[in-house]
C-alpha cells in the first residue's frame, strides 16, 4: 500500500543545486503524457534561461518509483502526478507546501477547483492543476438522424438517453444505443458512471473520505438505469468483459451514446472524422449535471533547491501562452478566467468540456487505488456485480462493507 511505500524517512533527502545561475528542473511525467505537456515544456525551454528536463515513467509504476526515489534521496524536483494520488503524498510529508505562493497568484480562484481540492491536505496546498480533464456524454449525430431523432438536441436526462438508445438499436444488429466498459474497470466507471450519482446529490464516500456512502437511492436508481439498458440489449455484450481496453468503442460509428473523456474529443476529430458527434455534461439520475475531474497536478518534492525555478515553470503554464499551448494540444485550460480567450478558434465542443470543470468532482481519499482503481477493489467489483449480476442487494451490501473495512483498517 502507498502508506507503507512512503514510510521511509525523508531526512536523508539531498537534492543538490547547480553551481550556475541557470537551473535545470528534473521533472517526472507518466509515459505517453501527450503533446500538450511536451509542447508546453518545449516552449518554456525555448524562452527561459532555466530549463525543464523531462523523464518519463510508466504510469503503473509512477507511485511506487516516486516513493522509492524519495526514500533513497533520488527524487525529481517536480512531478506531474495523477491528481488522485496527491493527498497521499501530501499526508506523508513528501511535498513542498505551496500555499502562500499559490494564494498570491492573481488568478488563484480561477484554477480548476477539483485539482486544487485534491492538492490540499489539512488546509495547506501541495499540488496545483497542470493537465485538466473532464468526462462528458457523447451522442452520435449521424445515428440520431438515421433513427429520426434531432441530431442537434443533446439528451437532457437518462430516460431520454434510454429512449433514444432504443430507437438507435432498432437500426440494425450491429448498431447499439449505449456503451460503457463494465468489466471491472474501476477507473472507467468512476470516470463515467459516478457523475450520475454526484449530480443528484449523493456520493460513494463522505466528504472527509472516512465513511463509505455507496448505498443510496440515487446509486440504486443509476444501477437500475444501466441494468435496464443492458436487459433491453441496448449495450453490446462485449461491454460486460471490457476492462477498459476498448473504452472508446464510440469511435466505431455504431454506438449511439457513450460517456468519454474530453481528451478524446481531439482523437475523434483527428482520427475518426467520419463520426459526427455532440457532447454534453453528464446528466444526473435525478437531475443536475456532473463530471469527473481527471488529469494531473504538478507537485514539488520537499527539500528541492529548485523551488523558484519550478514556480516559474508553473506560472508559465498558467500564462495565456501556456494555456493556449495546452488547449491546442488536447488539454483543457486550468484557468476559467481566460478559458474563452484560450479556446478561441478551437473546436466548440471543447467549451462544453471546460464548462464541466465547474461541476466536476474527484473523490478525496488517501486510498483511491485500494477503494476505486484496483480491478479487484470494492468499487470495480460492485459496478460489475450490480449491473450484470443476479443479486443487486448483495452487490451493494458487500461493496459497502468492504469499502468501510478498507477505510477502517488504515486509520
Amino acid at each position: 500500500m502507498l502508506k507503507h511505500l512512503l514510510s521511509a524517512s525523508v531526512a536523508t533527502l539531498c537534492l543538490v543545486s547547480g553551481a550556475s545561475a541557470q537551473e535545470t528542473v528534473n521533472m517526472w511525467v507518466r509515459t505517453g503524457i501527450g503533446t500538450a505537456f511536451t509542447e508546453l515544456v518545449n516552449a518554456y525551454n525555448a524562452g527561459h534561461e532555466d530549463k525543464v528536463e523531462v523523464t518519463e515513467v510508466p504510469f503503473a509504476e509512477m507511485v511506487q518509483k516516486y516513493a522509492t526515489a524519495i526514500a533513497g534521496g533520488q527524487a525529481p524536483d517536480a512531478l506531474s502526478l495523477d491528481l488522485i494520488y496527491t493527498p497521499a503524498f501530501a499526508a506523508a510529508g513528501q511535498l513542498e507546501d505551496l500555499t502562500d505562493w499559490a494564494k498570491g497568484l492573481p488568478y488563484f480562484n480561477a484554477l480548476s477547483p477539483s485539482h486544487v481540492k485534491l492538492g490540499t491536505y489539512e488546509d495547506r496546498i501541495y499540488g496545483l492543476p497542470l493537465l485538466v480533464e473532464t468526462s462528458l456524454l457523447a451522442w452520435n449525430k449521424g445515428l440520431y438522424e438515421q433513427a429520426g431523432l434531432d441530431p442537434e438536441k443533446a439528451p437532457a436526462d437518462w430516460d431520454e438517453v434510454e429512449g433514444n438508445a432504443e430507437k438507435i438499436r432498432a437500426l440494425g444488429d450491429d448498431i447499439y444505443g449505449f456503451y460503457f466498459s463494465g468489466g471491472g474497470c474501476g477507473g472507467c466507471m468512476i470516470f463515467t458512471f459516478a457523475p450520475l450519482v454526484w449530480a443528484s446529490g449523493a456520493d460513494i464516500l463522505s466528504e472527509d473520505g472516512q465513511t463509505a456512502t455507496l448505498d443510496t437511492p440515487q446509486m440504486r436508481a443509476a444501477v437500475a438505469k444501466y441494468r435496464s439498458m443492458v436487459e433491453k440489449d441496448l449495450v453490446p455484450e462485449s461491454a460486460a468483459s471490457d476492462n477498459g481496453v476498448n473504452f472508446l468503442t464510440f469511435n466505431n460509428n455504431k454506438i449511439g451514446h457513450q460517456s468519454l473523456g474530453a481528451f478524446q474529443i481531439g482523437s475523434l476529430i483527428n482520427d475518426h472524422p467520419e463520426v459526427d458527434f455532440g457532447v454534453t455534461i453528464i446528466p444526473g439520475i435525478e437531475g443536475g449535471k456532473a463530471s469527473f475531474a481527471g488529469g494531473d497536478n504538478i507537485v514539488v518534492t520537499k527539500g528541492t533547491t529548485k523551488l523558484n525555478a519550478v514556480k516559474e515553470f508553473i506560472e508559465f503554464s498558467y500564462s495565456p501562452e501556456g494555456q493556449k499551448i495546452l488547449a491546442q494540444n488536447g488539454s483543457l485550460p486550468s484557468r476559467s478566467d481566460i478559458a474563452d480567450e484560450v479556446l478561441e478558434g478551437l473546436d466548440q465542443r471543447l467549451k462544453v468540456a471546460v464548462e464541466a470543470i465547474a461541476v466536476a468532482k474527484t473523490p478525496y481519499t488517501l486510498l483511491f487505488n485500494e477503494l476505486i482503481n484496483s480491478a479487484n477493489g470494492p468499487w470495480a467489483t460492485f459496478t460489475n456485480a450490480a449491473i450484470y449480476g443476479d443479486d443487486v442487494d448483495a452487490a451493494f451490501a458487500d461493496a459497502q462493507a468492504e469499502m468501510q473495512s478498507i477505510i477502517d483498517d488504515e486509520r
